[in-house]
């Protein structure tokens, strides 16, 4: 039996060939593989003694030889292959062991010219994966070091690798090459300016328990790449495993987390926020947002840019929610709130420093893509269209309420104040609608004078305004750009409402 390495990941491979020449295997391997192995006293054979040829055009060309392909294609139950390769004096393959050049590290380099990307394109490796992988029912492939020792074990105990794990490992193989072909394409279509296909990966997390509803099956898959603000990557530190709507909900409050930079809470249901402000520490935080609206947090997801102290933890612990998310718990919190065994506790990463540029959204029989919204306009005075100007605290409520709005289902109107949602009007089909909803919860919290209203776009009639008025809002922000502005700013003029027009709109669908 024989067995070709040849890799540019070295993880195990050496004990992985002297597990093989344990058990009378003969391995062939390919320069740097065959250097590490020699060295590491494992008797190999080079390639180039397999193939009767030297390596040329420095190292392109080493393994796409009959006498390494014919080894591997060749069937061992057809006699015309069988008689192919005697009269060639070609021997069989039995086991290929091969992983692909570090293409992936080497665009992700900082600087990484294309003649060095275009070097790290495997050539050889592929073919080799592909030839074995095709020729599964007589041939071994593998190319992950964490399979090494499962294929030694059953080589002990039988001779040979059973035929269900060959055919695993064969689809493995394939699965590598198409994800490192997709890695080359994206990155070549890139250099020539081409975007007319799309090519994704994603590696599955779990399966979940159902979809959006019990009937529906679901599973849950992330990137290879690690980002920020991302519950894929979360450290789940108590509670059960995330249900379908968890992660949409909890993804939907890490959105409107990534906005702050102070301390601040939010809690959500329905991927809408319930309640949210910020404070001088998560505790203010925390206790502000929950007070914004104690009865739909009820079964909500909290999440806080903050460490979660003990403190805020036996404030949070009486109410029953589903999830809270933050990037650290520390001890004390950990032993107040793992005492709730359904609880689930996140920490998640929230670094400022990268961002996801791109959002996915299926469509049926089609995929949408877009830049993620992560750009917010600062609120400053220069914005303001109407004679009344925001007092600096009313300037305060239109930024807090003007990143928060961009978060709720359009139509959205947010009514806030001191740092704090007291009404959200989200998902209506008109915008007087949502205005309705978020003002008149924020008069039942018993605030009637000095609201700030939010809306995610523009007014197309000046009712939105002559309501605002009734309800004691004192300043709007909005992006503006309807072509009844006017009417507008002129109500806003009559009732001394200050408004700002922030030329930015933020619809969320």
């Amino acid at each position: 039996m024989r067995a070709l390495i040849s890799v540019s990941d070295k993880t195990g491979v050496v004990e992985f060939a002297k597990g093989l020449r344990a058990l009378g295997w003969e391995v062939i391997a390919t320069g740097g593989t065959m250097k590490l192995l020699a060295d590491s006293g494992v008797e190999v054979i080079n390639i180039s003694d397999v193939t009767g040829f030297p390596e040329i055009c420095d190292g392109r060309v080493k393994t796409l030889h009959p006498n390494v392909h014919g080894g591997l294609l060749a069937r061992r139950d057809d006699p015309e292959h069988l008689k192919a390769l005697k009269d060639n004096h070609i021997e069989f393959i039995d086991l290929v062991c091969v992983n692909l050049y570090p293409f992936r590290w080497t665009i992700e380099t900082p600087g990484v010219k294309m003649e060095d990307a275009i070097e790290n394109i495997d050539i050889g490796g592929p073919s080799m994966l592909r030839s074995a992988a095709k020729n599964w029912a007589d041939v071994t492939v593998v190319c992950d070091p964490a399979d090494y020792e499962v294929i030694l074990n059953e080589i002990r105990a039988g001779g040979n690798t059973e035929k269900a794990t060959r055919l695993k490992l064969s689809a493995k193989a394939y699965t590598h090459t198409a994800e490192y072909d997709a890695m080359i394409a994206t990155y070549m279509r890139a250099q020539a300016g081409l975007n007319e296909k799309l090519f994704l990966e994603f590696d599955l997390v779990q399966s979940l328990r159902y979809g959006e509803n019990p009937h529906q099956s679901a599973r849950f898959y992330r990137e290879e790449k690690e980002v920020p603000y991302s519950l894929a990557f979360a450290k789940q530190l108590n509670g059960k495993e995330l249900s379908y709507n968890n992660i949409q909900d909890a993804n939907a409050a890490l959105c409107i987390v990534r906005e702050f930079d102070k301390p601040f809470c939010v809690g959500l249901k329905h991927m809408n926020p319930c309640g949210a402000a910020t404070g001088k520490d998560v505790v203010e935080a925390w206790t502000k947002a929950y007070e914004a609206d104690k009865v739909s947090i009820f079964g909500g997801i909290v999440a806080t840019n903050c460490t979660v102290t003990k403190e805020a933890a036996e404030l949070m612990k009486p109410i029953f929610l589903e999830i809270i998310m933050a990037p650290k718990f520390d001890e004390g919190a950990l032993e107040v709130l793992c005492t709730k065994k359904n609880l689930r506790l996140l920490e998640v990463s929230m670094d400022k420093g990268a961002v996801d540029p791109k959002q996915y959204v299926s469509v049926n029989g089609g995929l949408l893509v877009q830049d993620l919204d992560v750009a917010t306009k600062a609120v400053t005075a220069d914005m303001c269209v109407t004679k009344a100007k925001p007092a600096p605290e009313q300037m305060e409520d239109l930024n807090f309420g003007w990143h928060i709005v961009k978060h709720v289902k359009s139509n959205a109107i947010v009514a806030v104040k001191d740092g704090r949602t007291l009404g959200v009007g989200a998902g209506q089909m008109n915008r007087i609608g949502s205005a309705e909803i978020a003002l008149k919860q924020a008069h039942a919290a018993g605030v009637t004078e000095g609201l700030v209203l939010a809306s995610d776009g523009f007014f197309p009639f000046d009712d939105c305004v002559t309501l605002a008025a009734e309800y004691g809002v004192t300043a709007i922000v909005q992006p503006g750009g309807s072509v009844r502005d006017e009417d507008s700013v002129k109500m806003a003029d009559e009732k001394g409402i200050a408004m700002v027009f922030t030329g930015e709109r933020h619809f969320k669908h």
